[in-house]
């Protein structure tokens, strides 16, 4: 937490002085009472005595003026605020051994559901594309804020063919390249390599950008921008397996990715022991083994300044888009809270009141 006027935080000691001032009163009302009163009669005509709670209305009022004294110094701290806008491109897998059962009922039904409610859940304004690859990569839709058109796109997709990864990830970083482009114009200036991630420790642990040196602002932990800074565009990367086809290997298209600024979120679909049953030359069907490659997509990941996940079971897959959900759709700013605690100290102010007048019949 920070402070715009960090100075008047000396009014705190307006606390503790009061605190004095009250325990004395407290003392001499005491020695008031035991010089002057007859202590036995006294007991006898008010059996009752208020015990703590007669402190509790102070107690709250104490409360009260150290909240207004931060109030005062104006604070501010880091908080998840919703984006207004953002190009998000689902980049799925559709090669062959999506069609393993490990994940049930297979892994492309599980991907194809999963994707399915993170697109409910991003915000209306959000443009969306899909991406499906296999032998190649090719662009299913446009990024675009019809979800019905995603949603068909996303329920329409058959596995076949190999995977070329890394033309899938160059082919994300191509597809949203108008959106960047509109971004810098509408933010003054064009995207720059100095905005794009780089692999400093981000503090939710994952690799992750670092302040942009153009700006001078703290990035972006979740999507590699800084706040304040033109809307953002990420790439979720779903893959079952290693890239066996195409012309750009995942981690040359990576640093694409890198210089557009683009985070990409990678998640690897299934287990070690998947298998998948193909046909050979001779048109026997045999079974082969279908291993996601981890090491790669966290390449991926760690170098564009997303996150990795591992997705075994279709129940973990459902709970990665969850947290995607978050972290693209929301953005961490710094922003002033001093309403919060100006209205804390009203209510306490409030309490100690209504307190003081049910129990002593006083006000305040």
């Amino acid at each position: 937490m920070t402070f715009a006027d960090p100075a008047l935080l000396a009014l705190l000691l307006l606390v503790p002085i009061a605190l004095g001032a009250y325990l004395l009163v407290q003392r001499r009302r005491q020695r008031y009472v035991v010089r002057f009163t007859n202590v036995d009669l006294l007991s006898n005509l008010v059996p009752r005595r208020p015990g703590w709670r007669r402190h509790v209305p102070t107690a709250l009022y104490l409360a009260a003026i150290g909240l207004l004294a931060v109030a005062l110094a104006r604070p501010s701290m880091m908080l998840q605020v919703p984006r207004e806008e953002a190009t998000v491109m689902l980049t799925m897998d559709v090669s062959k051994s999506m069609e393993a059962t490990d994940v049930s009922p297979t892994r492309l039904d599980a991907a194809k559901a999963a994707a399915t409610s993170f697109v409910k859940t991003l915000p209306a304004a959000f443009r969306v594309g899909v991406i499906a690859f296999s032998t190649d990569a090719r662009l299913v839709i446009a990024p675009t804020a019809d979800r019905g058109e995603v949603l068909d796109a996303i329920a329409n997709l058959q596995p076949t063919g190999g995977t070329a990864l890394g033309d899938a990830i160059a082919l994300s970083v191509d597809a949203t390249a108008d959106a960047r482009n509109a971004s810098a114009d509408v933010a003054g200036g064009s995207a720059s390599p100095s905005q794009a991630p780089n692999a400093s420790s981000a503090p939710d642990g994952s690799s992750g950008p670092a302040a942009s040196p153009a700006s001078g602002a703290a990035a972006d932990p979740s999507t590699g921008t800084a706040p304040g800074a033109a809307p953002v565009t990420a790439t979720v990367l779903l893959s079952d397996g290693a890239n066996s086809t195409g012309q750009r290997e995942p981690l040359d298209a990576a640093r694409d990715a890198v210089a557009a600024g683009m985070p990409i979120y990678a998640i690897a679909l299934g287990t070690p022991n998947g298998v998948v049953e193909v046909q050979d030359q001779f048109g026997q069907l045999q079974q082969l083994q279908v291993p996601p490659d981890t090491g790669t997509l966290q390449q991926v990941a760690a170098m564009t300044g997303g996150k990795f996940f591992d997705a075994p079971t279709a129940e973990d897959l459902a709970s990665v888009y969850e947290s995607l959900g978050s972290r693209v759709g929301f953005t961490t700013q710094q922003q002033e809270v001093t309403q919060w605690f100006a209205a804390g100290a009203l209510l306490l102010v409030l309490a100690g009141a209504g307190l003081a007048a049910v129990w002593f019949n006083r006000f305040p």
